[in-house]
């Protein structure tokens, strides 16, 4: 058993012979994950970008000079497998806590027992985005002096979730969920292993089963370690899986996905930038990910009305016609038959010649607008339907464009011509694009007539 299960807050439970009332304890069963998590640096799989050959991570390690450590990175991937592998390599004291059930009365008696601790103290907070502010502050001036070690362990961005000051103190590394060849590997050890795998099973699977195991499970080496107990122990002792009990076992899939959380904005902006790429399968992908992992098609309505304007524009304007009525129909058809109306608006969206002109064009109106001076109306635009406008001689000089050829006055609508909107020409605008510089041609013509 490693130090980090014998110290701080690990508390050892008693034999499984003994009890407080002195009759047989409960059995407790280890998950496969758990009993399976690395002992070491050399047990640990994956990760090469932070465990490979010149890597500073393990640099850091073998001379026991490692800071303070933030884990970022997807369920399954090793941020706690990693915390107690260092815990054991530099022979640290290791105290684990959970910043979901931990308050601050705990860490405050955890920091205080670390400053008298004679070896060094690592603290491991599991899901420390779950702390607040002030809990995080509580763990600055410990951090500051060295008295603990941190290494905090989040799936959330901490550049959302972790203080700027706590961020400065610590080193970021970025985990990635497994790759298919690593979980295959550490799924196969775990079929053999009879001291803390499956190997007491004599069960036996073949490469193809594995993989497909591995692919489910989205580079979740807890799910796929967990799912393949689950097959083993759901048949005959000295049976083989098949690829028939795999499929079985897959249409109760459940692929990875956090509303509100990395995945989800991460694959909404796989999503978006899909359409504006013009690539329809790949946001067809992403569309079938966010629905199959329960995200709320309205969300991915209202994002569709905004790409309509800011990406397609006046390239085919019909874009935010389909897109409003898109939202419309989820919200009055509902799921599962609302996903048609989905993929027919993110089809032509995707379909559709892209132009941001409009998007530029707020923009530079409203920076305008921000460098000032802010431009007055001029006197001939004004309102001059109330007496005090009539007497001040508001609209006067107004020019009716309608009496004029072409629609084409000559006027000024600002004091000082600004040039904000830059067609493109993509689409309908490379019309519209023309039809604006003829009308520019006329109206500096008739500005030269009076």
């Amino acid at each position: 058993m490693s130090d980090a299960f014998q110290s701080g807050l690990f508390e050892q439970s008693k034999p499984p012979h003994e009890s407080d009332a002195g009759e047989p304890a409960r059995k407790v069963h280890r998950p496969l994950a758990v009993r399976m998590r690395p002992r070491n640096l050399s047990e640990v799989l994956g990760q090469e970008h932070l465990m490979g050959k010149d890597a500073l991570l393990p640099k850091l390690i073998s001379t026991d000079t490692f800071g303070s450590l933030l884990f970022y990175g997807p369920p399954g991937c090793g941020k706690t497998t990693l915390a107690e592998v260092i815990a054991q390599e530099t022979g640290a004291k290791c105290v684990r806590l959970n910043a979901v059930m931990s308050n601050v009365a705990e860490l405050r008696d955890v920091l205080r027992m670390a400053r008298y601790e004679t070896r060094q103290t690592v603290l491991f907070i599991d899901e420390i985005h779950r702390f607040n502010k002030a809990q995080q502050d509580l763990l600055l001036p410990d951090v500051e002096a060295g008295n603990v070690r941190l290494i905090g362990a989040t799936t959330h961005n901490p550049g959302f979730y972790i203080i700027d000051p706590l961020l400065s103190r610590s080193h970021l590394f970025r985990l990635e969920p497994l790759p298919e060849e690593a979980t295959v590997a550490l799924l196969r050890r775990a079929l053999e292993d009879a001291e803390r795998g499956l190997g007491a099973t004599k069960c036996s699977a073949e490469d193809e089963v594995l993989v497909g195991l591995a692919r489910l499970c989205d580079g979740d080496m807890r799910r796929a370690l967990n799912a393949l107990e689950t097959l083993v122990l759901s048949q005959p002792t000295g049976s083989e899986i098949t690829p028939a009990e795999l499929e079985v076992f897959a249409r109760e899939r459940q692929i990875r996905y956090d509303a509100d959380e990395d995945e989800h904005y991460d694959t909404i902006s796989a999503f978006i930038k899909s359409v504006r790429g013009s690539d329809p399968d790949a946001a067809l992908y992403w569309l079938a990910k966010m629905l199959e992992g329960g995200e709320d098609p309205r969300f991915i309505a209202r994002r569709l009305v905004i790409l309509a304007s800011e990406d397609i524009g006046l390239a085919d304007s019909r874009g935010l016609q389909v897109a409003t009525a898109t939202l419309q129909a989820v919200d009055f058809v509902g799921m599962p038959e609302a996903q048609l109306n989905l993929s027919h608006c993110t089809l032509f969206l995707a379909l559709c010649p892209k132009s941001n002109s409009a998007t530029e064009a707020i923009g530079r109106a409203r920076q305008a607008i921000k460098d000032g001076p802010v431009q007055p109306v001029p006197t001939w635009l004004r309102d001059s339907h109330n007496k005090v406008g009539k007497q001040l001689g508001y609209g006067k000089t107004y020019q009716y464009s309608h009496d004029a050829p072409d629609g084409i006055s000559g006027q000024e609508y600002l004091e000082t011509p600004l040039e904000l909107y830059v067609p493109k020409p993509h689409g309908a605008e490379a019309a519209l694009s023309e039809r604006l510089a003829e009308w520019k041609r006329l109206k500096a013509e008739r500005k030269k007539q009076g």
